[in-house]
């Protein structure tokens, strides 16, 4: 098998297998999945601008843009506090600053996005089981007080 048919084999396999795994993750999962893959695509597009193969450095940016505009659209603005919107803001100054690093080069820029999506992507990973349950169950209409009464 020549590389870039061993290429194309992974890639696809991990896209059917990143497919599969969002199919059954919960909300908090896909954030989760959504940060991981775009923390991803911006260290590959590092090496690519290490590399000077400026196309695939591009790409990858973009695609790291487009994951953080998912992630910025899916925030839900109606919950009380300004998370959302301090969420919001820095989404939008993530994805300038991508911009920026692909038009200038920067892997300090790249650097600063990643550092930036690290901690967000940390405060998100420490969220407790039970508030991750009680988000789930208040989206599906469950009240707690109604699952200690079901029988099963």
């Amino acid at each position: 098998m020549n590389y870039d048919n061993k290429d194309l084999v992974i890639k696809k396999y991990t896209k059917e297998s990143n497919q599969s795994t969002a199919a059954f993750a919960n909300p908090h999962q896909l954030i989760q999945m959504l940060m991981q893959g775009a923390l991803e695509k911006i260290a590959i597009a590092k090496g690519f601008m290490k590399n000077g193969n400026i196309a695939k450095k591009g790409e990858y940016i973009s695609w790291a843009i487009s994951i953080i505009e998912g992630l910025r659209v899916s925030l839900d603005h109606s919950l009380e506090g300004r998370i959302s919107e301090n969420l919001e803001s820095l989404y939008l100054y993530m994805n300038n600053r991508l911009a920026l690093a692909n038009l200038n080069n920067s892997q300090e820029m790249l650097d600063e996005v990643t550092g930036l999506l690290l901690d967000i992507k940390s405060g998100w990973d420490n969220i407790s089981q039970d508030v991750i349950d009680e988000h789930a169950n208040s989206v599906a209409g469950l009240r707690p007080e109604s699952l200690t009464n079901t029988k099963i």
